[in-house]
């Protein structure tokens, strides 16, 4: 038999998670075996888990760590730092996005423009600072310093400019966070979202001073990102308790910048873009890790995939992001979007 084409295993199989979104009763099984079966074709992607209003829909492990394990979900960290960032201004430990870094991490001013940089320039990825990223990854990860590493970058552009992908801004905002409370990076996410949503936060790689990386290498199981994304749509609050304030949300999602890669705008930590014509906000990782909210949809979807292989947009991350197109397509909800 000839094989399915890769885009025909997502239509047909998100066809059939649509038909148990919709509500079918005594065929959902059946309907659910069969997307596991054609999105497990997709030979990169290890998990799927869609909730809606909190429930679950149809959660999946295909392959690597299953469901209640912690997965590594790359840069969907940087996501969770900007949570924390939030929490952190709710609690008072940071006054808020435009105070100035240096002064937090006890340093001396560096000389303009540096000196202006704020923990919003580092949420935005707008510090005008060459990225980390990419071809630059090895050779920070490799020095003694990573926090002056990523600080003395060479200016491209003015802090508040252009959107420049760099997880070193993302490494300098956890060691914010972490002298400002007094606690590590990894104590603060397991007190302030691990506990509360209760979810597994394991230690991750740390730099040569002993802080934890911020914006990439935590782990999180897919059941407990797709909790996350619940708690998001539920304007920041698990069964009653307030865990990142809504107004924090709300701001996070006015659009700031915007990606040179993928075109989507993008806020404090999350991606803005739409699907199926519905305002959405994702948090992505390398190799296809993803957490898309959809508010309209009351949809939080978890993908995570091999962490060793790139995912590009005319790749695997493609199918991941028709997938989700999809399934939001076939889906119905309250009429509340991205409050922008």
């Amino acid at each position: 038999m000839q094989q399915l084409s890769r885009r025909m295993i997502l239509i047909t199989g998100a066809t059939l998670l649509a038909s148990a979104l919709l509500g079918g009763h005594a065929s959902a099984k059946g309907e659910l075996r069969s997307i596991a079966a054609e999105a497990g074709r997709l030979d990169q992607l290890h998990s799927l888990v869609v909730h809606q209003d909190k429930r679950h829909v149809f959660a999946k492990a295909f392959r690597g760590p299953a469901l209640e394990q912690p997965a590594q979900i790359k840069s969907v960290s940087k996501t969770l730092v900007a949570l924390l960032t939030g929490i952190a201004i709710d609690k008072g430990i940071i006054k808020g996005v435009d105070q100035r870094i240096l002064p937090l991490l006890g340093l001396e001013p560096f000389g303009y423009p540096r000196d202006g940089l704020t923990i919003k320039h580092l949420l935005t990825m707008q510090t005008g600072l060459a990225s980390t990223s990419g071809r630059n990854y090895g050779a920070w990860v490799s020095s003694g310093d990573w926090v002056g590493y990523a600080l003395n970058r060479p200016l491209v552009d003015r802090p508040g400019g252009e959107f420049i992908y760099s997880t070193g801004g993302w490494h300098i905002l956890g060691a914010v966070l972490s002298r400002a409370s007094g606690q590590s990076l990894h104590r603060l996410a397991n007190d302030w979202l691990g506990d509360p949503l209760d979810i597994a936060i394991p230690p991750w790689v740390t730099d040569p001073d002993g802080r934890y990386m911020g914006g990439n290498a935590m782990a999180i199981s897919p059941l407990g990102l797709a909790k996350l994304g619940d708690m998001v749509l539920d304007g920041g609050q698990i069964d009653g308790r307030t865990v990142v304030s809504e107004s924090w949300l709300e701001t996070s999602w006015q659009p700031r910048g915007r990606s040179p890669f993928s075109g989507d705008l993008y806020g404090y930590g999350w991606f803005l873009t739409r699907y199926a014509g519905q305002e959405a906000a994702y948090a992505r990782g390398y190799g296809g890790q993803l957490l898309v909210v959809v508010p309209s949809r009351q949809l939080s979807i978890v993908m995570t995939s091999n962490p060793n292989q790139p995912a590009q947009g005319d790749g695997h991350f493609g199918d991941l992001q028709e997938l989700v197109e999809q399934i939001v397509a076939s889906t119905q909800g309250p009429d509340k979007g991205l409050d922008r």
